[in-house]
């Protein structure tokens, strides 16, 4: 049978399918046997009838397809994916072209920075280019102390293009999400310090890459890491490894041994806080972490690794040409450059610019803390150990910085955490002043003593023969009864006090955990703190920032740093202005009183914990309306801390009469300013009915001996804790502090040998009880003046 064509118009095929219902007439179909290539549907094949019939238009009512929304995501992640994938190809390129490479003639570390005093005086001064800085060529660098600097900074750094993709991950999480820490290779840290720019910004790590790339075509990697050990900070003013090697083991960088060479390229991330001196724990952290990554890249033999030992820093002489200062002015040297880090304005920033620095220490009062404390060292036991820091409390500008005689040594005026003892007790009287508005200076508490507390184990004690069955704030304050206080702590709450404490600038890091202990003082904080919190107090209320660095003007004339003063009211005014009046029985009770000046102060001890008569920590803190100033006195370690005579020191001793020779001096040129009128919170207090008795007392007391055990001790560590020392130990002390003062009554603390009342140079004891103080008349009269 011939090859039939079917149409879909045709008549029915015979013995085949039906067409099927609703199919479209104008469809031809083609059968496997067509012998015409080309025929078409429709029947528009050639000689088809109907070959020029037209193609049937589209239904009038179909309507046009709609895009899936799937369809248009997936379009829009094409084009983010290429913008993405050809975006940094393209910001490199213009980079690339852009940013060029600095010559090492562009570096501008070879400048000198000055450091000076407030009205100018020279500080310190940094020259990098002949005495700072010494560049070596690589060559003279030992092998193992560039493997060394390699395995702290950049371990892939001879296969790297000059950045790591997982650092620059690093760097943008942490640029997104506001936290510390880069991932700058070698290459790209060498970049930052020769092109001066060191903001943390993304803007920064983009310029890095594309200028590491660039540098890593231009120059070979032995090039950049010869330039790079050449360029870096390394600390102690030392740039480059030749100086760093100087610096800390007087040495040139050829004579580096291997465990010497992994603790400076250890610190080389920051040098300022990972010195030895200053942090041996973390400076030992990194060493391992240097040698230990040596022996994972296959540079450093694991049984060489186990025979290392961290190398011990030799005395090294002052060296007086590089201009940064070895004695007391070192710690303010170093305390600018870290408030200025805080600021954002780095070492490597102050080091490069050509930059003046102006402190706002005093000079002549720096010289004056200087000489106050070195008569005192000059005659006390080597061991003693001293800091001081005076603030103006009108604007929080430190004006003498003393924390040790020694620039490498621990600053014990900003580093050293000591317990406060009852220095501490004002705090806890601001804060039963601002929780409850029914208390006040004339509340009477039970001071006796000893005393038990519920969940304080063994008692609290006061100083012998000094306690008090009911009194108020100025007496207690004025005699530093450690009952009264505690229980006035417990009282108001341990959170509280710890609140009020932070209201007035100690840093709110500290005073973790309050217990009732914190009421004498068992927190330890710095001396700057003190000061800084005391100034709150001598502001009325008023705090303000404690710093060191007023302004930083580059070479060139641009400002880099200015103080702004941010005054808050963190305390209202009569809360501060109560406690004033509570403290300003002390000073003039020890014959700390200053011409002119009205002064608040208060005494601390804390005492060695396990010994019955023996202190660690001594404290005088006070203040007039113009200078707030904290002293504080003991050793390197846990041990007893003793006059020269081998007696006991307490606050009103050695510290107090540091603080008086200080302040009568600093204050010799400040008008005579007195607090503001005393408003009383609360219960007020009553003026003292036997005032002719304490006033005839105070006469009597003029020619007295001084003595240094009249303190309270505060440690809170037992049940001898805050106890006192017998009356003979107290009278042997006073004589050997009568005697080292030179004998002039004028510095001496007072005794109370001739007391009846107890309320010696309290402006006004609350209420006119006249028992107050003779709870042991005997025993009061045995001993010598038991103000803490």
């Amino acid at each position: 049978m011939p090859p039939q064509r079917y149409r879909a118009d045709g008549p029915p095929v015979p013995g085949g399918r039906p067409r099927q219902p609703g199919a479209d007439p104008s469809v031809a179909l083609l059968t496997h046997d067509d012998d015409d290539a080309t025929a078409v549907v429709s029947g528009h094949g050639p000689g088809a009838p109907g070959a020029d019939r037209s193609r049937r238009p589209a239904p009038a009512a179909r309507g046009k397809k709609k895009v899936s929304p799937w369809r248009r995501v997936r379009r829009i992640s094409y084009v983010v994916l290429g913008l993405l994938l050809l975006g940094p190809f393209v910001a490199f390129v213009i980079g690339w072209f852009v940013f060029p490479v600095p010559s090492s003639q562009e570096v501008s570390l070879a400048q000198v920075a000055n450091f000076t005093f407030a009205r100018g005086e020279p500080l310190a001064t940094v020259r990098q280019d002949n005495v700072n800085r010494v560049a070596v060529t690589l060559d003279k660098v030992p092998k193992h102390v560039r493997d060394a600097v390699l395995s702290a900074e950049d371990r892939s750094f001879y296969s790297n293009p000059g950045f790591d993709f997982m650092g620059i991950g690093r760097a943008v999480y942490n640029q997104l999400t506001n936290r510390a820490g880069g991932g700058s290779t070698i290459t790209q840290q060498y970049i930052k310090v020769s092109t001066g720019e060191d903001d943390a910004s993304l803007w920064r790590k983009y310029k890095e890459v594309v200028l590491a790339v660039k540098i890593s075509k231009e120059k070979t990697k032995d090039e950049i890491l010869e330039n790079y050990l050449n360029t870096i900070y390394f600390g102690r003013g030392a740039y480059g490894i030749q100086a760093a090697a100087k610096a800390y083991f007087n040495k040139d960088v050829g004579e580096l041994t291997v465990s010497e060479g992994a603790m400076i390229a250890g610190i080389i991330q920051s040098p300022s806080r990972w010195d030895p001196a200053k942090n041996r724990e973390k400076s030992e952290e990194r060493w391992d972490f240097v040698l230990d990554g040596m022996v994972e890249k296959g540079w450093l033999d694991r049984g060489e690794r186990a025979a290392q030992t961290f190398p011990e820093l030799p005395d090294i002489p002052e060296q007086a040409e590089a201009g940064i200062p070895g004695d007391d002015r070192y710690h303010i040297y170093e305390r600018a450059l870290k408030e200025l880090e805080a600021k954002g304005i780095t070492a490597d920033v102050i080091n490069t610019r050509g930059v003046t620095v102006t402190t706002t220490v005093e000079q002549p009062l720096q010289a004056e803390a200087v000489d106050t404390v070195t008569k005192q060292q000059d005659k006390q036991p080597k061991n003693l150990r001293y800091g001081l820091v005076s603030i103006d409390p009108k604007t929080g500008a430190i004006v003498s910085y003393y924390g040790g005689k020694e620039g490498l040594a621990l600053d014990y005026a900003g580093e050293a955490f000591r317990q406060p003892g009852s220095s501490f007790k004002p705090f806890v009287l601001a804060a039963a002043l601002e929780n409850d508005p029914t208390f006040g200076l004339g509340t009477e508490i039970d001071g006796t003593g000893p005393k038990a507390f519920t969940g304080r184990p063994g008692v609290v004690r006061n100083v012998e023969g000094v306690s008090c069955e009911k009194c108020g704030a100025e007496f207690a304050m004025t005699e530093s009864i450690n009952t009264w206080f505690y229980q006035l702590g417990i009282t108001v709450g341990p959170g509280n006090v710890a609140k009020a404490a932070h209201q007035a600038g100690i840093p709110d890091d500290l005073l973790q955990n309050p217990t009732g202990g914190i009421a004498l003082g068992d927190k330890e904080v710095h001396p700057v703190d003190m000061a800084s919190a005391y100034a709150t107090f001598a502001a009325e209320g008023k705090y303000h920032e404690p710093y060191i660095v007023s302004k930083v003007e580059a070479a060139d004339g641009e400002i880099l740093y200015e103080h702004k003063d941010t005054e808050r009211q963190v305390m209202s005014q009569q809360v501060a202005r109560n406690v004033i009046e509570a403290m300003l029985g002390v000073a003039p009770k020890k014959g700390y009183d200053l011409p002119g000046q009205q002064v608040a102060a208060k005494t601390g001890t804390a005492q060695l914990e396990g010994s019955a008569k023996d202190n660690r920590d001594a404290w005088f803190v006070g203040f007039t309306p113009n200078k707030a100033t904290a002293v504080w006195v003991g050793t390197d370690k846990s041990e007893p801390i003793r006059d020269s005579r081998g007696n006991p020191i307490f606050g009103s001793g050695v510290p107090g009469q540091i603080w008086h020779a200080f302040m009568k001096e600093a204050t010799e040129e400040d008008p005579a300013e007195q607090f503001s009128q005393f408003v009383a919170m609360g219960e007020a207090p009553t003026p003292d009915s036997d005032s002719s008795e304490t006033e005839s007392s105070d006469e009597d007391s003029e020619d007295s001996e001084d003595s240094d055990s009249d303190e309270d001790r505060d440690s809170d560590s037992g049940s001898s804790s805050d106890d006192g020392d017998s009356g003979s130990s107290r009278d042997s002390n006073s004589r050997s502090n009568n005697s080292d003062d030179g004998g002039s009554s004028g510095d001496q603390p007072t005794s109370l040998d001739t007391q009846d009342s107890g309320t010696s140079g309290t402006p006004r004891s609350s209420g006119g009880s006249a028992n107050r103080g003779q709870s042991d008349r005997s025993a009061l009269n045995s001993t010598s003046d038991p103000v803490g």
